[in-house]
């Protein structure tokens, strides 16, 4: 499956091919297993999800159209090796796909941000996929494609953001359902400015759980100043 993802990304892949892209900007990382890590973040326009505790949604429309060597080019010139594909949702553009097998080539480590609501299994196996699923306090739990679970890696993750204690009791309900401990890393990680981070951390205690709490780091630095 693995060459085979690859190959369809780079024959999707053509010197004509563009993205529409909000920033691309050099920060430490502030979520994931590699939290705290320089990374480049490529922020794709677009978005096909409204949640309500979204951080991001300057980048639902605008941005500026770049075709995939004009992007490499700027990743470049930061000189960092860890690379975040990120948006709005980066997948709603086909040109993702070719784009984070071309970042792949060149040698640097890729994650992927993701949504959970479209589909990942086209995704360059070399790339971890950080996945959601997205929480009914969220508003687009709906959206969720639970067959994406299947195509998840042991190196992805996948991440609840949680908004109050029903959202967790769904969440750890979820991932009984779905086995998820045993197969995949899995974050949880408070609302910004909707759930207590240590309520959330005395639940995950109190039944221990086997998951990882994360916070935002980005956010504890440089509170919602875009590009960081």
């Amino acid at each position: 499956m693995g060459s085979e993802t690859q190959d369809n990304s780079r024959e999707r892949a053509s010197p004509e091919m563009r993205l529409r892209v909000t920033e691309v900007f050099h920060s430490l990382q502030g979520e994931s297993r590699t939290v705290g890590i320089p990374t480049v973040f490529i922020r794709l326009t677009g978005c096909p999800l409204r949640c309500g505790y979204c951080d991001s949604s300057y980048a639902f429309d605008g941005g500026e159209w770049m075709s995939l060597d004009q992007v490499l080019l700027k990743v470049i010139t930061h000189d960092c090796h860890h690379v975040t594909l990120t948006g709005g949702e980066p997948l709603a553009q086909k040109g993702a796909f070719p784009l984070l097998s071309r970042l792949c080539d060149l040698g640097y480590r890729v994650s992927l941000e993701t949504s959970g609501a479209l589909d990942v299994s086209k995704v360059d196996p070399r790339v971890v996929k950080v996945m959601d699923l997205k929480t009914p306090d969220s508003g687009e739990a709906s959206k969720n494609r639970y067959e994406n679970i299947k195509w998840l890696q042991n190196s992805d993750q996948i991440k609840f953001v949680i908004c109050s204690r029903a959202d967790y009791d769904w969440a750890r309900a979820r991932l009984v359902e779905y086995e998820l401990p045993s197969q995949y890393e899995v974050l949880f990680q408070a609302a910004h400015g909707e759930l207590d981070t240590r309520a959330l951390a005395e639940w995950i205690l109190e039944d221990h759980l086997p998951v990882r709490m994360q916070i935002q780091l980005h956010k504890f630095i440089w509170g919602d100043l875009p590009g960081k």
